[in-house]
């Protein structure tokens, strides 16, 4: 039993293992790359794909997210085809399927190919949020607390004065305490 357990173990282990070891892509090989994956209305886009081989090209549909049809054509590797279309302002948010489909020299068993992948159209980019300088903060914090620091000097110099007189008072009154004088 206990050696059960311990092969159990070890296949567990190589398992995790191998599954941390494998490459983390986001998109699998041969799949539609998006670039940017998350747009606004008006953003221009741009598609990658490996699937219809070396000096391949394809035609691309765009039509979900209103863009229409583009055309991918083979990009600075030779084993990539590239397209670019853009968003129209009009879009809507949600999640769009873009569609290729491969076609011309990338051999007969990629031809009429068709990859997808997803586009993502969102009413504010986190790219533009995320670029814009974000204010510093300015003035007195308002706590209810209070502070040694206050915008008027008025209020200042009464809460100096008010600790002033406490701590006066109290040692006046730990001084009478010392002596034995009845308060």
């Amino acid at each position: 039993m206990r050696n059960a357990r311990l092969l159990s173990g070890t296949a567990l282990a190589v398992a995790t293992v191998g599954a941390l070891a494998a490459p983390a892509t986001a998109v699998p090989v041969g799949g539609l790359e998006i670039r940017p994956a998350t747009v606004t209305p008006g953003s221009a886009v741009t598609v990658h794909t490996t699937a219809c081989g070396s000096g391949g090209t394809a035609s691309g549909d765009a039509s979900a997210v209103g863009a229409g049809a583009f055309t991918l054509a083979p990009g600075k590797r030779p084993e990539e085809a590239v397209g670019r279309f853009e968003v129209p302002p009009s879009a809507q948010p949600g999640t769009y399927e873009i569609v290729a489909k491969c076609s011309g020299s990338g051999g007969a068993a990629v031809k009429n190919k068709q990859v997808a992948g997803d586009l993502v159209v969102t009413i504010t980019s986190t790219a533009a949020a995320a670029e814009q300088p974000r204010p510093h903060p300015r003035g007195h914090v308002k706590t209810g607390v209070g502070g040694t620091l206050g915008p008027d000097p008025v209020q200042t110099a009464a809460g100096v004065a008010a600790l002033a007189v406490a701590a006066a008072g109290g040692t006046w009154l730990l001084h009478r305490r010392a002596r034995g004088d009845r308060i």
